[in-house]
């Protein structure tokens, strides 16, 4: 059924006439590599994702991709320019078959006002986001290359329910979206991580990269930032 009821975000949200809102939407579903938004496009709708996954990054007139992150079912992409009325400031791709729920701007700004529980999430929201941007602009001023790497697949990773000590990226993260992701060259990563396996940081299995050690990644990164702070 299409509703915002299913939309996790709106969980628990009583002070809303989800029926009223529901006709607003619209939902639709996206192939894999589809483009869902362009860098610069001039719609300002938001996407609240209720099946898939979506990449959003930036593209330089250079071609360089910067990977920001990715957005899993149950989060949401798109509310700053609804908020503010400016152009993209990236480009969003879907990585996997997705369903989407997209509301208008107009709509959005309507619930925002009307429901005091949703207002109250997307103050807590777009607070957070600017706390973790604030970590990375932290990040990428003191940390060099390899602890920047270290920080990222921290970030990444989860536990293994078999091994609680031991952190997995799954799938396994490819070498150039690593680097798009922490600002440097493929090849770079691909020497930091050798080295991080000689060392014995990591191992590589058939479906996942294993942070063996990820204790000492993050008391590596804590002495860095004790260092350059």
């Amino acid at each position: 059924m299409q509703t915002l009821a299913r939309v996790p975000f709106f969980k628990d949200v009583t002070d809303l006439d989800f029926e009223r809102f529901d006709r607003l939407c619209l939902w639709r579903r996206y192939d894999v590599g589809e483009l869902v938004v362009d860098f610069e496009d001039e719609s300002s709708d938001v996407y609240f994702i209720i099946a898939g996954e979506v990449r959003i990054l930036i593209r330089t007139v250079a071609g360089k991709e910067i990977i920001l992150g990715e957005s899993r079912a149950g989060q949401f992409f798109g509310e700053m320019t609804a908020i503010d009325g400016a152009k993209r400031s990236a480009n969003v791709t879907a990585l996997t078959k997705s369903e989407l729920c997209i509301m208008p701007a107009n709509v959005f700004r309507e619930v925002i006002f009307t429901s005091k529980t949703t207002c109250d999430r997307i103050l807590r929201l777009l607070t957070g986001r600017v706390r973790e941007l604030n970590g990375r602009i932290t990040e990428h001023s003191i940390f060099d290359l390899k602890h920047r790497l270290y920080s990222e697949l921290l970030r990444m990773a989860h536990p293994r329910p078999a091994k609680p000590m031991e952190r997995a990226v799954t799938p396994p993260p490819f070498h150039h979206i690593l680097a798009a992701r922490i600002g440097c060259r493929r090849e770079q990563v691909t020497r930091e991580l050798s080295a991080m396996a000689q060392e014995g940081l990591i191992e590589k299995t058939r479906g996942a990269l294993v942070l063996v050690k990820p204790h000492v990644l993050q008391a590596r990164l804590d002495e860095a930032m004790r260092e350059g702070g």
